[in-house]
């Protein structure tokens, strides 16, 4: 919907090792929430979900997954992690545990959120009766307000937990004088060439990195308004963190991307040809999926490559069977050095933006879909017959479409994804990703 979408907010969980953070993260994302999944190649993303309470909707990272050195807590590590959390989310929710009291290491983290500015909910966990709560009390001298008591366990205290966060978490108010645009953002790796296709497109060279721990460096909007095209372009560069070990760099870009890919429109998911498809390239395409996003993927370098004839298509190929069962998707071979196609990256993201905002009228897509079912129905199960009496598009912001049938418990994913295949083939839904619901008639 253009511009005028909210931004989704983000609630980080920090806190020492073991007093309940990823109890807690589970208890208010729900296991089926989790965004990305596990096949992704990676454990950490599953420390990332999205929650709604009384219909609102927001992200919460969990920060325990990313502790470095397990076999030793090192306070810099730890620290490290905190200040990432800080410098991304909009409330913090600060875990501590009743039994333990207060350590060092919960001084330590008080006194950088303290001084972060950053609105903080203390979290006292594992408090399962009233001599606890009293307990608790000792948490106010952390300076941080008054101590939440819960047991992530068995869920006692998290509702009105939930209804603070909704309290502190910012107004979904989005500037109103920004016009109804696509929102185009550049995702990958580090160093695949977001920056330089950034600054190939604007022409001009942007220095965004800063690196003062605790400053929040939102994504840089730019209106892009020639050669007949006008959006915002969302500039993720500074997903790269200067030095620092490898697991930061990942638990941050990964922070970043969430960001990123939930406040825009369309994706451009930037590869390198040297370095192929990596199993973070993955992660973000799925997040991109989640989420529900337009997708283009644009493959860098390929100056740098040597060519048979058949290169590009070998590459395709192997892309798409990556990318399945979503590979449906634009790929651009490029060379943002040479200034080799980037226009077309351009335009194929444009098109994908309208393709995503695409309505079928109920007559055009019943006049198409029911004799492809008739040709080929789901087949029958337990000797029933099933049958699919019509679709409709619903009308939500991303293509998904509900069918109407007698028996939708017994449709199988392989007819699901025949028909959004002949979808696919009648309407051009490339690079976007379409949901389809099964629903009783």
């Amino acid at each position: 919907m253009g511009i005028k979408q909210n931004t989704m907010s983000l609630v980080a969980i920090v806190g020492r090792p073991n007093v309940g953070k990823s109890t807690l993260f589970n208890r208010l994302v729900g296991h089926r929430q989790a965004i990305v999944d596990e096949t992704a190649g990676t454990t950490r993303d599953r420390h990332y979900g999205k929650t709604d309470w009384n219909g609102k909707e927001f992200s919460i990272i969990d920060t325990g997954g990313y502790a470095i050195n397990t076999d030793d807590i090192f306070e810099d590590d730890i620290r490290r992690q905190v200040m990432l959390a800080i410098e991304e989310a909009d409330l913090i929710l600060f875990m501590v545990e009743v039994k333990t009291g207060i350590t060092d290491l919960d001084m330590m983290m008080a006194d950088v959120l303290r001084r972060s500015g950053k609105k903080v909910l203390v979290v006292c966990n594992k408090v399962d009766n009233y001599d606890l709560i009293y307990q608790s009390h000792e948490f106010y001298s952390l300076g941080l307000g008054d101590p939440y008591c819960i047991s992530s366990m068995s869920g006692s205290g998290t509702g009105d937990l939930m209804d603070e966060i909704l309290k502190q978490l910012p107004e979904d108010t989005k500037a109103e004088e920004e016009e109804d645009l696509p929102r185009i953002t550049i995702v990958g790796r580090p160093n695949v060439g977001k920056s330089s296709l950034t600054n190939a497109l604007l022409g001009e060279e942007r220095n965004i990195v800063t690196n003062i721990a605790g400053t929040t460096r939102d994504s840089i909007h730019t209106r892009y308004n020639k050669y007949g095209m006008d959006f915002y372009l969302v500039d993720t560069a500074g997903m790269r963190k200067k030095g620092k070990e490898m697991e930061d760099l990942e638990f941050y870009s990964v922070m970043r991307s969430i960001r990123a890919i939930e406040n825009s429109d369309v994706c451009i998911l930037m590869l390198d040809a040297q370095q192929g498809l990596e199993s973070q390239d993955l992660n973000i395409h799925n997040l991109i999926v989640r989420n529900r996003k337009g997708c283009v993927i644009v493959v860098n370098k390929w100056d740098l490559i040597e060519k048979e004839s058949n290169t590009m298509k070998e590459w395709k190929e192997f892309l798409e069977k990556k990318l399945a069962p979503f590979n449906d998707i634009p790929i651009i071979f490029t060379s943002v050095l040479n200034k080799q196609r980037i226009l077309e990256v351009l335009q194929q993201a444009i098109r994908v933006y309208n393709s995503r905002k695409r309505r079928i009228p109920t007559s055009e897509l019943n006049d198409f879909i029911l004799p492809v079912i008739e040709d080929y129905p789901p087949a029958s199960t337990k000797g029933k017959y099933i049958r699919i009496k019509y679709a409709t598009q619903l009308p939500t912001p991303t293509p998904q479409f509900a069918f109407f049938v007698n028996l939708p418990q017994y449709i199988k994913d392989s007819y699901r994804r025949y028909l959004e295949n002949k979808m696919r083939e009648q309407w051009d839904f490339s690079g976007v990703p379409i949901q389809i619901y099964f629903r009783q008639k």
